[in-house]
């Protein structure tokens, strides 16, 4: 148990409840965590709530709450729902934004950064976007003035700010990136980003004046610090020093943050004397009628009414045998039942059925190992690489390699005509299972769990896994 591995999320939003994107880039996290945790590794999955936004406030004045009250509400909101959807078992990670500890550690890193000069007040004019709650730029516009992830126009703003001086680390992200191929992936992202890390790196507005909620500047009251520079260190400020001492493992997040967690945040890391992480990776959006899955455009798809309707495993194999990891890819409930029926109820629900009720005929016992310390190699390296679709396609074959051997050899007759026969074969199913429920640990934790409890001891047929629907 001495390596560790240390997996993140974006620090979400708590405007309104998770939606399914969410619940996407969490659950590859958990993936990831599960898997490191079979190879014997102390693992933490760490995700959060980003709460010191004008989003914020703006949802609590929608409510009529307290914007304190709100956040806490939200914040308890996700947390459970995390727990429901089964991440890490319920032992993740979360920090939230507004806590002391945080808000501490993002005053010291600004104090230490103004100290050493990287940090200046100075006055910034330009366009912000209140739904990125980013300063951005006019040729980000689409031809109609508007942003284009959120259709709304940006304020024209003019006031003194704290600026973080990113243009004194541009030569420096261009050599991590000369140096690192892999520190930004998947590799369309990452040529993204040194595209524009080339085109030349403005330093960056850090704090916002008069605003009444946020972190304050530490020596200037009047100043709160800029969402982003806090959300950013969100990753450090709560983490036990042993996951991030050489930095976190992966860092999974959305396309459309990426200039933030691959451009800023390792200029502010650097500045701050702490280590960088070992890799950004930045997956696609899903679409729903060509749209973007997004609160703003009210599309999302809650993953709790889903879990409820077909289970949190069959939204997990949908989500990641159906869309590349890193692609974007297309949301539908007919697509959800079909995959659903094809390959969980027909194909793993069926398979475990029918070797089940084999074995049962035959009065024979098993017993599924509780420690299994290493996945065959093309799942592990599949993983290894997120290569989550890969992964899935590796143990569905052998699931239907192992009901192909079922039909060859016909092991229901065999019970009657030669007992011995039928024994060896449904033992060798039941081998094949063993190995099919290990596969399944990472990607269908509550399936694998039911598969363990129903082939250890004297196996019988039990209610089927997935109900056809």
């Amino acid at each position: 148990m001495n390596k560790t591995f240390f997996v993140t999320t974006p620090i979400y939003y708590i405007n309104d409840v998770p939606h399914v994107g969410h619940a996407y880039a969490t659950f590859a996290a958990d993936i990831l965590a599960r898997y490191h945790k079979l190879l014997g590794e102390k693992t933490l999955l760490l995700t959060g709530s980003d709460e010191n936004s004008q989003k914020t406030v703006e949802a609590a004045t929608k409510k009529n709450l307290p914007v304190e009250k709100y956040a806490a509400e939200m914040a308890k909101t996700w947390q459970e729902t995390w727990k429901k959807l089964g991440i890490a078992d319920g032992g993740f990670g979360f920090v939230r934004t507004t806590s002391a500890k945080h808000e501490k550690f993002v005053q010291d890193i600004f104090k230490k950064l103004y100290e050493k000069k990287l940090i200046y007040k100075g006055v910034y004019k330009g366009l912000y976007c209140v739904g990125h709650e980013a300063f951005i730029q006019a040729g980000d516009l689409d031809e109609k003035g508007l942003c284009p992830d959120h259709k709304t126009k940006p304020q024209d703003l003019e006031e003194k700010n704290y600026f973080f001086k990113l243009s004194g680390f541009e030569e420096k992200l261009k050599e991590l990136f000369a140096k690192n191929s892999n520190f930004v992936q998947p590799e369309e992202r990452r040529n993204e980003i040194l595209s524009f890390i080339n085109s030349g790196l403005e330093d960056i507005s850090i704090s916002r004046e008069n605003a009444k909620w946020g972190i304050k500047v530490p020596f200037d009251p009047n100043h709160r610090i800029y969402v982003w520079f806090d959300a950013l260190l969100s990753y450090y400020s709560e983490t036990p020093k042993e996951f991030w001492k050489t930095g976190a493992d992966l860092h999974i997040i959305g396309k459309d943050i990426l200039r933030f967690h691959a451009v800023i945040w390792p200029a502010m890391l650097w500045a701050a004397d702490l280590p960088l992480p070992k890799l950004i990776f930045a997956h696609g959006f899903f679409t729903i009628n060509g749209q973007k899955i997004s609160k703003s455009l009210g599309n999302a798809i809650d993953p709790i009414a889903i879990a409820q309707e077909y289970g949190t495993d069959a939204l997990r194999y949908f989500l990641f045998k159906e869309i590349p990891f890193g692609s974007d890819g297309d949301f539908s409930f007919e697509k959800l039942k079909e995959v659903y029926n094809a390959d969980l109820a027909n194909g793993l629900g069926n398979l475990i059925a029918r070797v089940a009720k084999l074995a049962e005929s035959l009065d024979l016992e098993a017993s599924i190992a509780e420690s299994k310390p290493q996945l065959d190699i093309p799942v592990g390296f599949a993983l290894e690489t997120l290569e989550f679709q890969k992964a899935l396609n590796y143990i569905w074959d052998k699931i239907k390699a192992t009901d192909k051997k079922i039909e060859e050899t016909r092991p229901w007759e065999l019970v009657k005509n030669d007992p011995d026969k039928a024994k060896s074969v449904v033992e060798n199913l039941l081998r094949q299972i063993d190995e099919i429920q290990e596969l399944l640990l990472p990607f269908l934790p509550e399936t694998a769990e039911k598969i363990a409890k129903q082939f250890t001891g004297k196996i019988k047929a039990g209610e089927p896994l997935f109900p056809r629907k």
